[in-house]
């Protein structure tokens, strides 16, 4: 079917995918996960029923229509039993990020208006515990793992509410399903913006069961009656990408969705990747990163003689790779290439388990050239995708045939791309056009129609160009939001402030982290400045001189501070980034590594624009040194731990 087929698909609900897939595929497996040493699965019938019992179940628990079911926890069928449950009844599935603190577990819960809340495990538990007296549409809570450990009113263990539909009739049920339409909100995706203020991302029936439609046939996603796909759901599924891959895709095609153990990004991973054999895996950036770190720890202990035919048969990848793309993938592979493919290709595909994976995905975040060029020559091709939760999940996808070096590929089918007030290079804010773009924003109409032009265009805020064969490369960011290498998205300012206002000698902050394992600050000291010229200079003001005395210090100068030469100076401001860090929403959000410059920003530096703003780019550049310290590959346990010893040790010798 052409793009246009596509494009026309017939609106349709989630419950009529469902219905659809349990028709065509009711005895293949849908989840599969280990208790124990024990495999245990369940087909898409059975899937389909346990669902509805859910859903009957939230019913009971009194759940009214367009009211959230907040969920908190790891991957599990649980999970996926709630989300969809919650849809069938009426409800809005939102996913809450399992790092995120009380504070933020509340406002997502409030501003949904949950009526049931489902945690994993007693810590998730202790977190609503806290906030629920500040929940007023709160009616139960529900634990889907480990046994309770105090018995509370409206408090049930999984089994508990699951029974809770053993008797309840099928009409009430099939009479609110009946009566949902395409274009009804279903699903609920928490984002945070610039303002620091998370935001529901609304999503309609029709935003995800028709980019499902079309990105399983953009990626040549297989029915389960040819040949079943699988694939490990390991990402928090409170991000759009992980509920679209782990539960919609899969649903859509009959695919085979395998959890993996909670310990996963720490080092459990690889193991459950080489025992399920997944043929696609959606990987953070951060995630490749850790396969690259330990590929090359694995490399170091080889022998000489392996480590020069690693090296050999890794240039002879990435030329072949390269050479690929230029020709759309229409070469002939070499015999050097079939070679190094018997020697040492398909061995790391085994170790890493992902021998029958035919699709790679990379996305949540930008990944660097150096990690995409590093696994091009180990032959595995890392497809980049690229969109928001704003529009589904996916907007462009790399695949086969069509994939450029730093590209996040083609739209796809049915999807548009406009490149707003493009410069002479042709970079502009990158533009979304399609049945994927959200509803709005919950209760924010003003950001909604910031967010969606008169025309029907959702402004990603991102910068980019499309080269005239259609791909995709984002270069930039209109906006201050950063992302993560794991996919976070967390807005500086307000980390910004909250620095600024614990510590009064710091004049200016900046919260780096883009692209990166972690959060990092660059700090400057108040200090005078001279008349004419407005350049900074050494003298600390009379406040800073001030506080410095208070604190137990005698600097004077800024010279005598930054670089942490006054200990006692460092202690304080080490005190302060750790208040800050206490009142971050989760771990991630963190400050772990700081610097006081020698030298605070300006306007005639260039740090500062003409209203005092940063600039962000170019501080960056300008002080890339000092960056480039906070994430050397240094032993650091404030900051980025060894990899685990299970991980390391669970690749074999190449």
């Amino acid at each position: 079917m052409g793009k246009s087929g596509m494009a026309a698909a017939a609106p349709t609900t989630v419950n009529k995918m469902f219905t659809t897939s349990v028709e065509r595929f009711p005895n293949y497996t849908a989840l599969s996960w280990k208790e124990g040493e024990q495999l245990k699965t369940v087909t898409y019938k059975e899937y389909y029923q346990t669902c509805r019992t859910a859903a009957k179940g939230f019913l009971k628990l009194g759940l009214e229509r367009y009211h959230g079911v907040g969920i908190l926890g790891f991957n599990s069928p649980e999970w996926f039993i709630a989300n969809i449950g919650a849809i069938l009844a009426g409800g809005f599935a939102v996913g809450i990020y399992t790092t995120n603190s009380a504070k933020a577990c509340q406002y997502a819960a409030d501003n949904c208006k949950a009526n049931v809340i489902v945690v994993e495990n007693n810590y998730q538990l202790q977190k609503i515990l806290q906030i629920e007296d500040q929940l007023p549409h709160l009616k139960a809570i529900i634990q889907y793992k480990d046994t309770l450990k105090e018995m509370r009113p409206n408090l049930y263990t999984w089994a508990a509410f699951m029974e809770l539909a053993g008797d309840e009739p099928d009409d009430p049920l099939d009479d609110i399903i009946s009566s949902q339409k395409p274009n009804e909100c279903c699903s609920l995706i928490y984002t945070s913006g610039t303002t620091g203020q998370p935001k529901g991302v609304m999503l309609s029936h029709d935003n995800i069961t028709w980019t499902a439609l079309s990105t399983s046939r953009h990626v040549n996603l297989t029915e389960a009656s040819e040949l079943q796909e699988t694939v490990v759901s390991y990402l928090p599924l409170s991000h759009i990408a992980a509920q679209m891959v782990d539960i919609w895709l899969m649903l859509k095609v009959g695919g085979n969705t395998y959890f993996a153990q909670p310990d996963a990004i720490k080092g459990s991973l690889v193991n459950t990747l080489r025992e399920v054999r997944p043929t696609a895996i959606l990987g953070v950036p951060r995630v490749w990163e850790k396969m690259q770190e330990t590929i090359k720890f694995v490399g170091s202990k080889s022998s000489a003689v392996r480590q020069r035919v690693i090296t050999w048969a890794k240039q002879e990848g990435l030329h072949t790779n390269l050479t690929k793309m230029s020709h759309n993938g229409e070469t002939s592979p070499s015999l050097t290439y079939r070679l190094a493919k018997k020697l040492v290709y398909d061995k790391v595909r085994r170790a890493l388990g992902l021998d029958r994976c035919t699709r790679c995905f990379t996305g949540a975040a930008p990944i660097t050239k150096d990690t995409l060029e590093f696994f091009l020559s180990l032959d595995i091709v890392l497809y980049e995708l690229y969109g928001m939760s704003e529009n589904s999940g996916p907007h462009t996808i790399s695949i086969p045939g069509a994939v450029k070096l730093s590209s996040c590929g083609k739209e796809i089918p049915g999807c548009k791309t406009k490149v707003h007030n493009p410069d002479q290079d042709g970079i502009g804010e990158i533009c979304f056009w399609g049945r994927h773009v959200f509803m709005g924003y919950l209760n924010l109409p003003v950001l909604t129609e910031e967010a969606i032009d008169a025309d029907g265009w959702l402004h990603s805020g991102d910068l980019g160009k499309q080269n005239k064969k259609g791909f995709l490369f984002i270069t930039g960011r209109i906006k201050e939001l950063i992302i993560t290498a794991g996919g976070l998205n967390i807005p500086p300012v307000p980390t910004e402030d909250a620095v600024k206002k614990a510590l009064p000698l710091i004049s200016n902050a900046m919260l780096i982290g883009d692209k990166r394992k972690f959060l990092s600050m660059l700090l400057t000291i108040k200090c005078q400045v001279n008349a004419e010229s407005g350049a900074p200079e050494d003298e600390l003001t009379p406040e800073a001189v001030a506080l410095c005395r208070k604190l137990g210090s005698n600097a004077t100068r800024v010279s005598e501070i930054a670089g942490g030469r006054d200990q006692v100076i460092h202690a304080a401001i080490q005190e302060g980034i750790n208040r800050v860090n206490e009142k971050a929403a989760s771990n991630p959000q963190r400050i772990q590594k700081w610097v006081v410059l020698e030298q605070d920003f300006s306007i005639d530096g260039g740090e500062l624009g003409p209203t005092m703003k940063l600039k962000r780019p170019v501080i960056v550049k300008k002080y890339k040194t000092q960056i480039g310290k906070f994430y050397a590959d240094l032993p650091s346990t404030a900051s980025h731990p060894p990899l685990p010893k299970i991980y390391m040790e669970s690749f074999p010798p190449l």
